[in-house]
């Protein structure tokens, strides 16, 4: 991740983290991730976050969960734009920091739900690893190019080509339409050039060429 002068730094990371379930909704490190926040429990989250560390941690609830279960893995953002507008939401984009693994849930009064992060897992998400994914970059843009033709996506392709290629992989796993499954493979994979060789695989999966076609 970039040395953004406004991240928190890795050693101050909070110690409670309120967080908002979003099926099919993540942020990776360095990412950004727009929400548009209306329900009253999620507009104190933010108002309180905005009051403090101006984070959130976004994790998606466990598949069919009956119980307000929640993935093991989710990852705080930043709020690094807001706007509030005048029918009474709150429009907003977050910056991935850090992932987190779940720990004990604290009781709250304000409606939504405060966690304890544990961090350790994912020190490396301060750790700027493109160099080390770099040789898959030409690959990568080859395999976006298949998908968005058959897709018929539209993309700039040319700003996508001069993104780092990590950071083009955990952008690209926010927006694109994988499944929830997909996405939290993607957000537990904590190597950034294991995220690149699973992302190449999953968009050729979605056009059925087999991944020894498209390994150099």
């Amino acid at each position: 991740m970039s040395k953004n002068p406004f991240i928190t730094p890795f050693e101050s990371l909070p110690d409670t983290l309120p967080i908002f379930p979003l099926p099919g909704a993540i942020v990776m490190p360095g990412a950004e991730l727009p929400l548009n926040i209306f329900e009253p429990r999620y507009l104190n989250m933010i108002n309180d976050a905005m009051a403090s560390h101006r984070m959130i941690g976004m994790i998606q609830p466990q598949p069919d969960a009956q119980d307000e279960g929640l993935c093991i893995t989710g990852c705080a953002g930043r709020i690094t734009q807001y706007r509030e507008t005048a029918d009474g939401r709150i429009e907003l984009v977050l910056t991935g920091v850090c992932r987190f693994d779940l720990g004990d849930e604290l009781a709250t009064t304000r409606g939504y739900r405060l966690v304890v992060p544990d961090w350790d897992r994912f020190a490396q998400d301060y750790v700027d690893d493109d160099e080390r994914a770099q040789h898959r970059h030409t690959e990568l843009i080859e395999a976006l190019t298949r998908f968005f033709d058959v897709k018929n996506y539209e993309a700039d392709m040319p700003m996508l080509q001069r993104l780092p290629t990590v950071r083009l992989v955990d952008s690209l796993t926010i927006g694109l339409p994988f499944s929830e499954a997909e996405k939290q493979m993607m957000l537990e994979t904590v190597d950034g050039e294991a995220r690149v060789n699973s992302f190449i695989a999953l968009i050729d999966g979605e056009l059925d060429i087999p991944e020894s076609v498209t390994r150099h």
